[in-house]
């Protein structure tokens, strides 16, 4: 199907066929003319800034994305990462407390895993994973997830009193929560002075 050509706009007042046209009429059509194709370029301006907008959002998009792409393609490493550090982190913890009458042995163990374990979450940390220890911070259902609930008072209520682990995030996003204990007002606080 062939494109019909567009219609010339008006050319505003014309002399019947076969006669001239008077100054003032040649004056008002080309006046008329020079309106119509302003009003078309107006348009093709308007039209041609709104696409070139939309190509800046689209470039703006698909670099974010190329961003995001690269920041976390690892996040599922990461997150094996991340539980080897924990399990490294539990090793420790598993070793009796240091006292003066343990082996050598013992100590020597300690501070090598100690040691490794500190290289391990610098290492993490160079390279965007991050551990964050929530105790004594208020419960952030964004980072936490609470295991349980324990009355406290020396804890003020929907404070974490303990984590069983900790929040590790890559580049600001989490890879996984924190395993905590939230504290509780104490039964008797509940109940008030006198209803208990």
């Amino acid at each position: 199907m062939r494109e019909q050509p567009a219609a010339e706009p008006d050319a505003g007042p014309q002399a019947p066929p076969g006669e001239p046209l008077t100054p003032e009429q040649a004056i008002q059509a080309a006046t008329d003319r020079v309106a119509a194709l302003e009003t078309e370029l107006a348009e093709m301006k308007e039209r041609w800034m709104r696409a070139e907008a939309e190509n800046a959002n689209v470039r703006a998009r698909a670099r974010k994305d190329v961003d995001d792409t690269r920041q976390y393609a690892v996040q599922k490493f990461a997150a094996d990462v991340v539980e080897a550090a924990e399990n490294l982190k539990r090793g420790i913890d598993s070793l009796p407390p240091p006292s003066g009458d343990q082996p050598a042995i013992v100590a020597k163990v300690r501070e090598g895993l100690e040691s490794m374990e500190r290289s391990f979450v610098g290492t993490l940390e160079r390279n965007g994973i991050k551990r964050e220890d929530p105790v004594g911070q208020p419960f952030d259902p964004n980072l936490h997830q609470a295991m349980a609930e324990q009355e406290s008072e020396l804890h003020p209520p929907g404070t974490v009193m303990q984590a069983w682990s900790m929040a590790w995030t890559l580049n600001g996003r989490l890879l996984r929560p924190a395993m905590v204990v939230v504290a509780k007002a104490p039964t008797a606080e509940l109940a008030g002075p006198g209803k208990g």
